[in-house]
């Protein structure tokens, strides 16, 4: 039972030292100052690491970037590069919900996407540093997190971009993993722009719709009404336009879900990264019976 013990102690501390992390700033003035945790898995001699972007969720105005330590160290100990960013909390102390203002929501994430963006292009001037390769930034997050990804990847840089514009020029994400996210336009998600995707979310979520509804079931007569087109949305979108997207649908779930990709779902994130990287293509939609089955049978896949 000491062997037993022994080794497994070993195992643990030759997979910690297979990995680093780093706390860098990427972002910072007089008023503000933006860190990240870089992931980065053991170096290999002449091989470029692909970095996944991480945002957490907690309705703009909570999270920690250390939330999902545990997938930076799952993706860094599968040879992958994880960036997991602090944002702006612009709706701490404000209401992000049905008695809030459709304005200050649609800032909050103007904000906290333009801090993604600045985390990106310092993540790539720095790429050098790293050994990472540029061509190859997946964005990834959860609840809010993931309505950050979403817009950073379908947004006209340009035109929605608060500080300086220093991503390259075209610049692209390989891929996004969402966790019950949600856009606030489809038809931003064009032929053109579309990029692998992988979503996850809870088929009965009343915080961040599922298909097409308002975001935390406000009435349309509130001041915090906000139209978004949720994880089945998109998906539907996706298969019309023949790209690549694979949806995990947790019937009769709700938000509880939101995280699920990041921590028992982490063998999917793996993957999905892989097939994008080795060119695989796929549609699928994954469909999964809650134990909670409340309205289950709103969709028919899900009777």
């Amino acid at each position: 039972m000491k062997k037993i013990l022994l080794l497994f102690i070993v195992l643990t501390l030759n997979s910690i030292q297979a990995q680093e992390v780093k706390t860098l700033t990427y972002f910072q003035n007089d008023t503000l100052k933006l860190d990240l945790d870089l992931y980065l898995p053991k170096k290999k001699a002449g091989e470029k690491i692909p970095l996944i972007m991480f945002a957490f969720g907690g309705g703009f105005s909570g999270g920690e970037r250390t939330n999902e330590k545990n997938f930076g160290l799952f993706m860094a100990q599968n040879g992958y590069a994880v960036a997991s960013i602090s944002y702006s909390l612009y709706m701490k102390g404000k209401d992000f919900g049905c008695k809030g203002t459709l304005t200050e929501k649609i800032k909050a994430i103007q904000i906290g996407v333009s801090d993604m963006w600045q985390a990106t292009a310092f993540m790539i001037e720095n790429a050098d540093k790293y050994n990472l390769d540029t061509s190859k930034i997946f964005i990834s997050g959860i609840s809010a997190g993931a309505e950050i990804g979403f817009h950073a990847s379908f947004w006209d840089y340009k035109l929605m971009n608060l500080y300086k514009s220093n991503l390259p020029e075209n610049f692209k994400y390989k891929g996004f993993i969402g966790g019950s996210g949600a856009i606030q336009d489809i038809n931003l998600i064009t032929k053109e722009k579309a990029i692998p995707m992988l979503l996850a979310h809870g088929s009965n979520d009343d915080t961040v719709p599922y298909a097409a509804g308002s975001h935390r079931s406000c009435p349309t007569n509130a001041s915090g009404w906000l139209i978004l087109f949720g994880s089945y949305a998109v998906y539907n979108q996706m298969k019309d336009l023949h790209k690549d997207i694979e949806l995990i649908t947790f019937c009769g779930g709700g938000h509880e879900f939101s995280g699920y990709l990041f921590h028992e779902g982490q063998q999917y994130v793996l993957d999905f990264v892989n097939d994008v990287l080795n060119g695989k293509k796929f549609q699928s939609h994954l469909i999964v019976p809650s134990k909670n089955g409340k309205n289950s049978g709103k969709y028919l896949f899900c009777e």
